[in-house]
């Protein structure tokens, strides 16, 4: 057996063209091995792939998107959550991690329906915090389908940061 009798394409009397094989000249090693590989695609699409990009990437890097910031006085969580109100979501702090959680309903009932790309369900975020935030001054706000969580940094976390100068 050569290796090219391992590749899931037929040829065409010598012609170099591939072409899929016909259902009935499919050898069942072949079609064992080409649904192992689909099962390992479906189970690894959008694993380490661009977050931004649209697809089951939503699913590997979580839901919703976030964005964090990191400033001198205070930590600035960003969530994207369209299609979400405010009762929807529940804002945690706890133990120096912030939870995002709540769930997203499908607004219709198309028993029609074929194909979605859209997430429904329930989710949560944790992001760990790596400075202690005055507990009682976190703000949560919502707006236009962004949540965003300003967490204000301790003194003793504003004290601990210590900027080093850079020599050339």
């Amino acid at each position: 057996m050569s290796v090219r009798d391992l590749i899931p394409w037929g040829r065409n009397n010598g012609n170099q063209v591939p072409t899929l094989l016909s259902a009935g000249d499919r050898d069942p090693i072949l079609s064992l091995h080409r649904e192992v590989n689909r099962l390992f695609d479906d189970v690894f699409r959008g694993f380490g792939s661009n977050p931004s990009s649209n697809g089951a990437s939503a699913f590997s890097g979580g839901w919703p998107s976030i964005e964090i910031s990191d400033g001198e006085k205070e930590i600035k969580v960003s969530a994207e959550v369209p299609g979400l109100e405010e009762k929807d979501i529940e804002v945690l702090l706890d133990d120096g991690v912030l939870r995002l959680k709540g769930e997203k309903r499908s607004e219709t009932e198309d028993k029609n329906k074929q194909f979605s790309e859209r997430f429904y369900g329930r989710f949560e975020r944790r992001i760990p915090l790596a400075y202690e935030v005055k507990k009682d001054k976190v703000d949560a706000r919502f707006r236009n389908g962004v949540l965003t969580v300003t967490l204000p940094k301790s003194e003793k976390a504003q004290s601990q940061v210590k900027r080093i100068a850079i020599t050339s």
